[in-house]
């Protein structure tokens, strides 16, 4: 229906308002959406129409050939998770409550529970976070509540993403962030670490694979340099853990991951699931909703929620966090993924997603390409270095359909205009081709 300008008129009066803008005068002006070109007085299908023609100019990275990953990554999800997820039994529940209504839920859950705890030899893991950073914030904080300290080490070098949420969980949990540098191997700097530990140091973060790839062979050395009064909280890449030491083989006392990579896609970005597991004499002080496994009053196999730590209404003044919901169905269909790759597929993708990275590493050497953590292990990701400049870069990437990677900014402190450094990625699913593509990339920039 389009509206006239005197009925525009009457609804304005009826406001109580000058203008339609003052709906929206609670957005501030400097991020509000302007009218993207679109003319006045355009109806429903007629504005369908013109989106559709917008929406047709984008490209996903099954028309592209995308190296990016860099927290994102674009694994093959088997076409059953989408069978089992939008079954109307898990598209329409809710947190469990009431479990004798809604113990198919509660089962998806344990399972999940089990799978993940599993993957990353861990005592427990909750129902699942929003996302790794939320993840690493919440961590941040039980590191702080466990111990009763108020200073964190992280990497220097972690994703923007993680790292403003977790300064947002600081700033009201009043947590100072300090960080540690990386030396030579890119790897974190057990000199560096040492010097920084103090007896307020409540806990460390490191990730392995870390920001640049790299398998980071000095983070099994970091709980013995910490010691038991302090909390090692370990980041990992669920997907790795079938060919790297999970976790809590090298002492992780938290363990997070980003889940997208078990079977969610890109979406656009999201939605995605955080992982989060803990060591049992800490699961009371763990975020989230925890699923338990027991016998109904006729002796049958029954499941209920045995822990909800961080829910107001339970514990009021005494809830672990305010965050009040998870990803469930983000974690069924990990669990999903899991459970149809099994023990051996799990293996056989992070033994593929390595393969093909030394491909292209062996490819970029051809061309003499820099790069600056040469012959340090890297799982699926690695960084190059070109000495060109980023506007120069993109366009001959763009001739040839292709994303080489994320280019890092000065917000990672690389300032240089005459060079540009990418941290580039490799799954299963590229392809002969897109090496090809790469190939004719670095012929151009090299």
């Amino acid at each position: 229906m389009v509206i006239m300008s005197g009925d525009l008129s009457e609804l304005l009066k009826e406001l109580n308002i000058r203008s339609v803008d003052e709906l929206f005068k609670d957005i501030p002006e400097s991020i509000r959406t302007k009218m993207l070109g679109l003319p006045n007085g355009m109806d429903e299908d007629e504005i369908r129409r013109v989106a559709g023609e917008y929406v047709g100019m984008n490209k996903t990275v099954n028309q592209l050939h995308s190296f990016l990953g860099f927290g994102l990554y674009n694994h093959y999800v088997p076409a059953a998770i989408s069978n089992v997820v939008n079954r109307n039994e898990f598209l329409t529940a809710y947190t469990p409550y009431q479990a004798e209504i809604s113990q198919g839920i509660m089962q998806a859950l344990f399972e999940y529970q089990s799978l993940a705890a599993e993957l990353l030899q861990m005592d427990v893991v909750n129902s699942s976070m929003y996302d790794v950073s939320t993840s690493l914030g919440e961590a941040a904080r039980m590191a702080k509540t466990i111990t009763g300290k108020d200073e964190f080490i992280v990497p220097k070098y972690i994703s923007r993403n993680k790292r403003a949420v977790l300064d947002n969980y600081a700033k009201g949990a009043e947590i100072k962030i300090k960080e540690v540098d990386f030396d030579d191997r890119g790897m974190i700097d057990i000199d560096s670490l040492e010097k920084n530990l103090n007896d307020n140091t409540s806990g460390v973060y490191a990730e392995y694979p870390n920001m640049f790839g790299i398998i980071d062979t000095n983070v099994p050395k970091i709980k013995e340099t910490i010691g038991d009064d302090r909390m090692f909280v370990a980041g990992v890449n669920p997907i790795s853990l079938g060919v790297l030491a999970p976790p809590g083989k090298f002492g992780a006392d938290i363990a997070i991951g980003e889940g997208q990579v078990l079977g969610l896609g890109l979406n656009f970005g999201g939605p995605v699931v955080g992982v989060f597991g803990t060591k049992e004499q800490y699961i009371r002080k763990m975020p989230g909703k925890i699923m338990g496994m027991t016998k109904d009053h006729n002796g049958r196999v029954a499941f209920s929620m045995i822990l909800q730590t961080r829910e107001q209404h339970i514990r009021r003044e005494k809830a672990i966090t305010n965050m009040t919901s998870n990803q469930a169905l983000m974690a069924v269909a990990s669990a999903v993924f899991l459970s149809l790759l099994g023990d051996s597929g799990l293996r056989k993708i992070g033994e593929v997603n390595m393969g093909r990275t030394r491909e292209l590493i062996d490819i970029v050497r051809e061309f003499g390409v820099k790069l600056p953590y040469d012959g340090s292990p890297v799982f699926n990701e690695f960084l190059i270095r070109l000495k060109e400049s980023k506007t120069f870069v993109n366009r001959i990437a763009k001739k040839y359909n292709l994303i080489p990677g994320y280019m890092l900014g000065k917000e990672y402190g690389f300032n240089d205009r005459n060079q540009v450094n990418i941290v580039t990625n490799v799954t299963e699913r590229n392809t002969s081709k897109d090496f090809d593509a790469f190939r004719e990339f670095l012929r151009e920039v090299a």
